[in-house]
């Protein structure tokens, strides 16, 4: 595994910014591998490792550059959650971790670190600086991926008779007897709200 240093400059490379989300992200990333056994994710190992993300904010940048783990490769799964946590599953064994960024984090940045002015200086020191166990939680975990969930997978695809969409991957819901797309069968659960078409 790359070095921190070089992991971080991909980071921000990769990000678009230096920031203290992204140094947890590369921490975490590299906690989980280690834990895992996982040495080369992103070469030798890559069809090993799954990984879910249960936050949409920096963080989730950094681990998705450190795993090589992609939504469009099917391996970086987002469960929006709002916690920063990410869980590294390995398939060819089974086993899984899930690591948590402890909430004193913030509070040990301030502590350890009272000469920089700035918070966000603080806790770009800390993340890079205090240990995992002072940053993390982490927890052995098993994971029930889903034959559909793989990489590779080529799933079922229908079209919606309502909306005329393709659907892959069984994203469908039986509503009497009519194979739906899960927007047309549960309106209420979109993120748009329709207009007309064009």
């Amino acid at each position: 595994m790359e070095a921190l240093d070089d992991l971080l400059v991909k980071a921000e490379a990769a990000h678009g910014h230096m920031c203290a989300g992204q140094i947890l992200g590369v921490r975490m990333a590299l906690l989980g591998l280690r834990l895992l056994g996982i040495d080369d994710p992103r070469g030798n190992d890559r069809k090993r490792l799954i990984t879910y993300v249960e936050i949409d904010r920096c963080a989730t940048d950094a681990i998705g550059m450190v795993t090589g783990c992609r939504l469009g490769k099917r391996t970086l799964k987002f469960r929006d959650w709002g916690k920063m946590a990410a869980t590294f599953v390995d398939l060819a064994s089974g086993e899984g971790r899930r690591i948590v960024a402890l909430e004193n984090s913030r509070e040990l940045a301030q502590q350890f670190y009272p000469h920089l002015q700035a918070k966000k200086a603080q806790q770009m020191a800390a993340y890079r600086e205090l240990s995992d166990d002072q940053l993390f939680r982490a927890e052995r975990v098993r994971v029930q991926v889903d034959d559909a969930e793989l990489p590779g997978v080529k799933g079922e695809r229908i079209t919606c008779p309502r909306c005329g969409e393709g659907v892959n991957f069984g994203r469908f819901a039986d509503i009497d007897g009519e194979k739906l797309c899960l927007s047309c069968a549960y309106p209420h659960d979109r993120y748009w709200i329709g207009e007309d078409r064009h």
